[in-house]
């Protein structure tokens, strides 16, 4: 008896989904355009949103210009963001608001297209393309939308990616320092500060660009040591006139005036 319930049970639920595919693929095949996209809006506020999708990619082009058209293209760009399709997400997202430009959703439809872009941006120690991207979006964004609600989320979300920058920009002069490249690493070191002054990081990074000029003072050839000392003893009072009480100034001052030394004994030359 209950192998009976069980086995009506599957067959029912079976002729349920066969009912509703035939019902879905009666509308797509239908080609009227008016019954495609109420049934794409319905699917869409079902939250089915593959099924919504594929509805609007049949008509989309023919319903420029109509009543419909706006609707259909702003939850079409919504499809892709909730099924995390972000790269061409922002890219409908764009379009809709270049195109629909007199829209009460075009300013979302604006901040959605960088938030795509945020969305994509990976790990500080992959390549960081889509967090630029993200920026220069988000910063679009406030210019077009300097009074819009979303201004403060933006500026947030701005300084959230500028800091994952920041975070990439250290990591490469640390992995110089590591590979003992001191030069690369004090030329990626020098344009962290340019780019991010106010970076969190910058008490260390002045740190490592003393203790990098001083090692490749140490591991250069004898014509260049006197040059790159003197600029050791220039990056490590740099250093010490910011941070007068930090972990790294004993440290720092020794650099220092081991290079001093070192430069007060080339300049004498050999001793006989």
């Amino acid at each position: 008896m209950k192998k009976s319930i069980v086995c009506n049970a599957v067959i029912m639920l079976l002729l349920g989904l066969t009912a509703c595919k035939s019902s879905f693929e009666k509308v797509r095949s239908s080609g009227n355009p008016d019954v495609i996209i109420k049934t794409a809006n319905e699917y869409y506020q079902k939250g089915d949103y593959l099924k919504a999708q594929t509805l609007y990619d049949l008509v989309l082009n023919n319903v420029k210009g109509s009543a419909n058209a706006e609707q259909a293209y702003f939850q079409y760009a919504y499809t892709h963001y909730h099924q995390k399709q972000f790269v061409l997400g922002a890219y409908y997202f764009r379009n809709f608001a270049n195109t629909f430009i007199n829209s009460p959703n075009r300013e979302e439809a604006a901040f959605m297209s960088a938030y795509c872009n945020y969305k994509q941006s990976p790990s500080f120690r992959l390549d960081q393309g889509s967090t630029t991207t993200a920026i220069e979006d988000f910063q679009l964004f406030v210019n077009l939308f300097p009074k819009s609600e979303r201004v403060v989320e933006c500026n947030r979300l701005i300084d959230e990616l500028r800091r994952k920058l920041e975070e990439k920009a250290f990591g490469e002069g640390e992995l110089y320092y590591n590979l003992k490249q001191y030069q690369s690493a004090v030329i990626s070191f020098d344009n962290l500060l340019r780019d991010y002054p106010e970076s969190p990081d910058s008490e260390r990074v002045r740190y490592l660009i003393a203790k990098s000029n001083y090692l490749l003072s140490e591991n250069s050839v004898v014509d260049k040591k006197d040059e790159r000392y003197a600029s050791t003893i220039e990056r490590c009072e740099d250093f010490l006139m910011k941070y007068e009480d930090s972990k790294y100034t004993k440290e720092v001052k020794q650099l220092k005036k081991d290079a001093e030394a070192k430069r007060k004994a080339l300049r004498k030359g050999p001793q006989t």
